[in-house]
């Protein structure tokens, strides 16, 4: 019986990965690049999976490492990115870090190889038409304007968004306590709200000087040229409105009006820095208002400076810059297809995961996603517990939306990192001996972490197994 092609838009890393998990099994792709047709302003080949920015994939230690994790359970589903990375990995210490021009060559090659790819040089202009019942659109971040104006008219258009003004997120367990408290401004209670949903990070005059100074004199990023200028009062940088004056920050999104710090209810802040739940499972918090433009560095500094965050650990950082991805958790369902247009499945950067192994991850996941749809399949969802799981969780559903600011976008690109994934089950072992009571510090942060691999790692196996039956029947 013959089998109608998935089509796939985009040669990127979720466009390469999703083609060869598709392909592998046994389902024909066609793969439409339109490099090679018209170029982006960013890529400088019309080789598959160039890598535009860093040759890094970040950190492949599997288990204490989100990203390392990530890598491991690729590798048990057969990836193509992750074994073109393996076979062309240059040294970089703990990282995976990979020769660009031998990585994208290798995964050109093998993709043209197979003889269930076809590899179309052309621009999709418009979303597929309707005879295309199965389709992948993974344009990335770059997609071209012509596409993207037909995904926001499809949508809505507010939908799409071109720049994205992203504050810092940080994770809960890291956040002092002792030092901040929970509370709404003027003790509100809003939709689903307690009267005690922001962390609170009190300052006083001297130290909130210092803050203000530090950010003025931060190291910043340029944009690119092709970029432009996307400032807008909606999200302005803070180092841009403190430098509109020394107070401007006191009264925006540091105001410390209507709150009352519980740890010492006598003195009343000078300014207040709020975090806000960002997460359904409530481990991470992004500091509200706090886009900026700070090198990346230069924010863990100065952000550190903030009392109750001296000891913060970022699950992402700041910044402002284009790119463009659809408001995945309205749009899609969990196997990331349209909810308005069946079999049209979105995947890589522009469902909202950042980095190169995410994208190639959710990328993988469409591909296998798409495929069983494709053999009368239903697809299998992997485990919220396996970073599969929890980076596919946050696309489609893991988001919290803002109740004080309705109609504000609250879904924003983020890396895999360990605050998706579902707590430790309560009396989880963290270690063999069964002194749990001694273990403290960043030795008890680092057992967990392996805990929580350790589950990964377990599950992801069983869920492919599983795939592997279900196909073999």
């Amino acid at each position: 019986m013959t089998i109608a092609p998935i089509h796939i838009i985009g040669g990127g890393l979720a466009g390469s990965e999703a083609a060869w998990q598709a392909a592998q099994a046994g389902v024909p792709v066609i793969l439409h690049e339109m490099r090679g047709v018209r170029g982006t302003d960013a890529h400088k080949t019309d080789g598959l999976a160039e890598l535009v920015c860093s040759n890094s994939f970040r950190s492949d230690d599997a288990e204490t490492n989100a990203v390392g994790l990530i890598h491991a359970e690729m590798r048990l589903a057969n990836s193509l990115i992750m074994a073109c990375g393996d076979a062309n990995q240059v040294p970089a210490g703990g990282a995976l870090a990979v020769d660009r021009d031998g990585f994208s060559d290798a995964v050109t090659a093998a993709l043209e190889a197979h003889p269930l790819v076809s590899i179309v040089r052309e621009e999709v202009t418009s979303l597929p038409p309707e005879e295309w019942d199965q389709v992948i659109i993974s344009t990335g971040p770059l997609t071209a304007p012509s596409l993207a104006s037909a995904i926001a008219e499809h949508t809505g258009a507010d939908a799409l968004a071109f720049f994205d003004a992203i504050a810092p997120i940080v994770h809960f367990d890291s956040i002092n306590m002792d030092v901040c408290w929970f509370q709404s401004r003027y003790d509100k209670v809003g939709p689903g709200g307690t009267g005690k949903d922001y962390i609170n990070c009190p300052m006083d005059r001297t130290q909130y000087e210092a803050f203000i100074t530090a950010l003025l004199d931060g190291q910043k990023t340029e944009f690119k040229q092709w970029e432009g200028t996307p400032y807008f009062d909606g999200c302005l940088p803070i180092e841009v409105m403190a430098e509109r004056g020394p107070e401007t920050l006191r009264h925006g999104p540091m105001k410390p009006m209507g709150l009352t710090n519980a740890h010492n209810p006598t003195v009343k802040p000078y300014a207040v820095v709020q975090l806000r739940q960002d997460n359904a499972l409530g481990t991470l918090y992004n500091m509200v208002g706090f886009q900026t433009k700070l090198k990346h560095g230069e924010q863990v500094r100065i952000f550190r400076t903030i009392p109750g965050l001296e000891q913060a650990e970022f699950a992402r950082l700041g910044g402002l810059h284009r790119n463009t991805y659809i408001n995945s958790p309205t749009l899609l369902d969990t196997s990331l297809q349209l909810k308005g247009r069946p079999g049209l499945r979105f995947a890589g950067q522009i469902t909202g995961c950042e980095g190169y192994v995410e994208s190639a991850a959710i990328g993988l996941l469409a591909g296998r996603f798409a495929a069983a749809a494709r053999l009368g399949q239903q697809p299998s969802m992997p485990p919220v517990t396996t970073a599969f799981g929890a980076l596919l969780n946050h696309i489609t559903g893991g988001h919290i939306i803002s109740d004080d600011e309705p109609g504000k976008r609250s879904f924003q690109p983020m890396n895999i990192n360990f605050g998706l994934f579902p707590p430790l089950d309560p009396g989880t072992k963290l270690r063999p001996d069964g002194f749990e009571g001694r273990f403290r510090g960043k030795d008890k942060s680092i057992a967990k972490k392996k805990a929580m691999t350790a589950r990964a790692l377990a599950d992801c196996r069983q869920w492919l197994s599983m795939k592997d039956r279900q196909a073999a029947e």
